[in-house]
C-alpha cells in the first residue's frame, strides 16, 4: 500500500474510533481499493478487487460497506459516474464540488463557499428544499488541455 493509503486509513480508523463506528476488516478493505486507485471506482470493480483477495465478497456486502463509508463522510459518490472517490478531508463536515476531466477521468474536490451560497440562495428563493447536494462539472483538466494543445 502507498503512504497516502496507509494515511487514509490510519484517519479513517481514528474517526471511526471517535464517533464509536466501527471500521469492520470488510469497510476498510473497500476504503483501501478507493483510495489506491485515485480515481472514480464502481461497485462491481470494488467487488472484482474483493474477490482477488481472502476473503471474497457479495454485492450486498459492497454497497453496505460504501453506505456506511459515505455516511461517515469517508468517501464521496460521484452521481454522473454511478462510481465513489475517497474524501480529501474527511475529518470536517463540508459540501463539495468536483471537477471530472472526461480526458483522464481524473476528479478534483473543491469546496468554494460562493458556490455553497449561491445554490442555497438560489434554492430557498424558489421555495425547494434540498435534501442532497451535488455538484460536478465535466470537461477536462490542466494535465490534458495541455497535451492536447
Amino acid at each position: 500500500m502507498n503512504p497516502d493509503t496507509d494515511g487514509a486509513l490510519a484517519r479513517a480508523a481514528a474517526l471511526c474510533g471517535e464517533r464509536g463506528v466501527r471500521l469492520t476488516e470488510q469497510r476498510r478493505r473497500v476504503l483501501a481499493i478507493l483510495c489506491a486507485a485515485g480515481r472514480p471506482v464502481g461497485a462491481y470493480e470494488i467487488l472484482d478487487a474483493l474477490r482477488a483477495g481472502p476473503r471474497p465478497a457479495a454485492p450486498p456486502t459492497v454497497y453496505r460497506a460504501l453506505d456506511f463509508l459515505l455516511e461517515q463522510g469517508l468517501i464521496h459518490r460521484l452521481e454522473s459516474l454511478h462510481a465513489w472517490i475517497g474524501c480529501d478531508h474527511p475529518g470536517q463536515p463540508h459540501l463539495s464540488e468536483f471537477l471530472i476531466c472526461l480526458e483522464c477521468g481524473g476528479v478534483t474536490e473543491i469546496e468554494d463557499a460562493a458556490v455553497q451560497q449561491s445554490l442555497a440562495r438560489l434554492a430557498s428563493g424558489s421555495g425547494f428544499a434540498p435534501r442532497r447536494r451535488v455538484v460536478e462539472v465535466m470537461g477536462t483538466c490542466a494535465d490534458c488541455a495541455a497535451k492536447d494543445g
